[in-house]
């Protein structure tokens, strides 16, 4: 391979360079030519960071991103101090890794919001930084949402902590859900699952069943111990797990047994048909009481008439094995 041109040489040089350490070169270029605070014009040939940027072509503030980094940097003895660097000196920089731990795109650290960013990364160990670069930039989260199960998992874990403190996003949460046909049927299938869990560990915590009447009794020994087996299995389970065979199963499992053991209990069975005659009965009452006759002009039909005979009738009849039904005074 024949010698490369001069100036190919030095961009690839530079691009090494920049590979190696990043934003820290730029941070140098600030750290040795930017006069820091309280030093005199006249006591160093730096400049102010205005003046730096006016000859950068650049705004005040992004200078003062890298000098605010690199003052981060020098605190956490990383790089030396600005008073030991003089305009055009070399250092051996920090790996570029680093950069980002105490770089801020944006002055979002001191604002309200970054605050409370802040104080969260603290709280998970983290260093703000990195947690205010992902604020500053909501479309690379959802790029590496989108892209990443892992990433998608993180900030679905994050997204269920907050929505317990904020009443505002779960309403909004939960608009978008039920807008959302495919969101919507997958909430009413886990809500059916989650309700039959319950009705397993009821058992089998409690030692209770709910009848199909609506009666609560004790469970049966056999029974509880079914119960048992099946939601140890369930809990078994791990979270990215399909559990709804587990649990249609489990459900379908204990439910039978709970019908055999109200069959096999001639005291309880009778009550179980009682509980839902009467059940019945108060729906139907309930159903006639509501009803007003105040339009019955507007509303009559030969139909409605025909229908409320034949209920008449039924009526008399369930009234009449009633009465024979019952005990000679």
């Amino acid at each position: 391979m024949g010698a490369a041109d001069d100036r190919v040489v030095r961009d690839a040089r530079e691009f090494g360079a920049y590979t190696r350490t990043g934003g820290w070169a730029f941070a140098l270029m600030v750290a040795r030519s930017v006069r820091p605070g309280g030093q005199a014009a006249g006591e160093t040939p730096k400049v102010s960071a205005k003046e730096f940027a006016e000859l950068a072509g650049c705004s005040p503030e992004r200078v003062m991103r890298f000098y605010k980094a690199w003052d981060m940097a020098a605190d956490d003895g990383v790089v030396p101090q600005f008073e030991a660097l003089a305009p055009g000196e070399d250092i051996e920089l920090p790996d570029a890794d680093m950069w980002l731990s105490y770089y801020s795109s944006r002055n979002s650290a001191t604002s309200v919001r970054g605050t409370a960013i802040t104080a969260a990364a603290e709280a998970e160990g983290i260093r703000p930084t990195k947690a205010l670069e992902v604020a500053e930039n909501p479309t690379a989260l959802r790029a590496a949402i989108l892209a990443d199960p892992s990433t998608a998992k993180a900030a679905r874990v994050a997204l269920l902590d907050r929505l317990k403190e904020d009443p505002a996003l779960q309403a909004e949460l939960a608009r978008d859900v039920l807008r959302t046909d495919g969101l919507k049927k997958a909430v009413a299938t886990e809500s059916r699952a989650a309700d039959r869990i319950g009705y397993v560990r009821q058992i089998a915590e409690n030692g209770q069943i709910k009848t199909p009447a609506g009666q609560t009794i004790d469970a049966p020994v056999e029974l509880r111990a079914e119960a048992e087996r099946h939601l140890s299995l369930l809990d078994e389970l791990d979270d990215d797990e399909e559990a709804g065979e587990w649990v249609t199963e489990a459900y379908d499992t204990v439910k039978g047994l709970v019908v055999q053991a109200v069959e096999a209990d001639p005291e309880l069975r009778v009550q179980e048909r009682r509980t839902k005659f009467y059940s019945s009965l108060q729906k139907a009452t309930k159903v006639f009481e509501e009803l007003t006759f105040d339009d019955a002009d507007d509303i009559y039909e030969d139909d409605m008439v025909q229908r409320l005979e034949e209920l008449q009738q039924a009526i008399a009849t369930c009234i009449t094995a009633l009465r024979k039904a019952a005990p000679a005074c």
